[in-house]
């Protein structure tokens, strides 16, 4: 894979501590009086009951995910996570790997969908290299060293390694670099402030990670769950199938997650789990983007259950395995994605756009008027 401005003295596991990361506890969300008081609050709005359909269910898991009978969403953050892959050499995609750089660019200079939706949603936008194949010019920093504000991106240097290895010929990445991106994932995390993260990723190849991690964790065909990607005809479909064949062949004896995720996932999808299980062991609401960003999510399950309960699924994307990898996580009506758009950009986009009706679920609890406060007569039968 071509490298750019590259140093040859990094190293970032030289002064990585000996215990790489910990994977945090979650605890199930099982209070049941919560619930039922909030499920009361809703029913006694000044509307008939379950009238604002799957927004009074959005609210209902919003309170239970923030532990309170008035949610509010406080400095949502949008994080970028981008990395190349060494997959993208055998022809999975219609764009080169370069387009991978170019695109974190792009967010830094505010012409991406995602910095469009997370300017006009007023949302912090956070770009992380995880293992980009180049180096960028750094960013100047704000001199108070203030945290990005909406509008504002920041770039975020958590570079693993300049891409993963081909994992058609072996693993992805070393245990090591696994262990190193989970971590980075849940120290960033640790750092930005708000009780909301939204989800958004960018690579290169990073369809095939998904489809490859879907396939072996939950045993679908991997031909069923595998698609066009960034546009692909029939015959570049059918080689991605191929390709995508060979390497869980290779790697027949590799099940368990974490291992799984190290063969065959992306640096930046092995970030995203580290910050998503941070996030759920913190108590944040989880916006989940589509396919990649479900990816990540899936591989956090596998080793806590619970961050489910802390997920909002976005929307539901356009790749045909994400409408698979959704019905295995999805343990609860609730977990119904909001939006059904038919996109496949990523980035974090379909996030954005769900990021209102969040917004909107709160107000509806918080701010809309019981029959009681507002006089008005309400049903005999609630």
């Amino acid at each position: 894979m071509t490298r750019a401005h590259t140093s040859d003295s990094f190293d970032p596991l030289a002064a990585a501590p000996a215990a790489l990361w910990n994977c945090p506890a979650v605890p199930l969300l099982d209070d049941a009086d919560l619930a039922a008081r909030v499920q009361h609050k809703l029913d006694f709005k000044t509307k008939p009951v379950g009238s604002l359909g799957q927004l009074e269910k959005l609210a209902l898991r919003l309170a239970c995910i923030l532990g309170t009978e008035a949610p509010r969403l406080q400095a949502p953050q949008m994080l970028v996570f981008a990395a190349d892959h060494g997959l993208a050499a055998r022809g999975v995609s219609a764009y080169p790997v370069d387009v991978t750089w170019q695109m974190v660019e792009n967010f830094l200079a505010g012409g991406a969908a995602v910095s469009v939706l997370s300017r006009q949603h007023g949302i912090a936008l956070n770009v992380v290299d995880c293992g980009v194949a180049r180096d960028f010019a750094p960013r100047e920093q704000d001199p108070a060293h203030k945290l990005p504000q909406a509008g504002q991106p920041r770039l975020w240097r958590r570079k693993v390694a300049y891409g993963t290895q081909d994992c058609s010929v072996g693993p992805a990445m070393t245990a090591e670099q696994c262990q190193l991106a989970l971590r980075n994932g849940a120290e960033l995390l640790k750092k930005l402030p708000g009780n909301a993260l939204l989800l958004g990723e960018m690579g290169i190849g990073n369809t095939s990670s998904a489809s490859l991690l879907l396939a072996r964790l939950c045993n679908e065909p991997i031909e069923q769950v595998t698609g066009a990607g960034t546009g692909l005809d029939a015959q570049g479909l059918a080689r991605k199938v191929a390709v995508l064949r060979q390497v869980l062949e290779f790697h027949a004896a590799v099940q368990e997650p974490l291992q799984v995720l190290a063969a065959m996932g992306g640096l930046e999808i092995a970030t995203m789990a580290g910050a998503v299980l941070q996030a759920a062991s913190e108590g944040r609401v989880i916006v989940v983007d589509g396919f990649i960003t479900t990816a990540a999510v899936l591989v956090a399950s596998r080793l806590q259950p619970a961050v489910l309960q802390r997920c909002v699924f976005a929307h539901r994307s356009g790749e045909p395995g994400h409408a698979r990898m959704l019905a295995h996580l999805q343990a609860s009506p609730q977990s119904q994605p909001l939006l059904d758009l038919q996109m496949r950009l990523g980035e974090g986009s379909g996030a954005a756009l769900a990021w209102p009706l969040l917004v909107s679920a709160c107000a509806v609890l918080g701010e809309m008027a019981s029959f009681e406060s507002a006089g008005v007569e309400g049903a005999s039968a609630h």
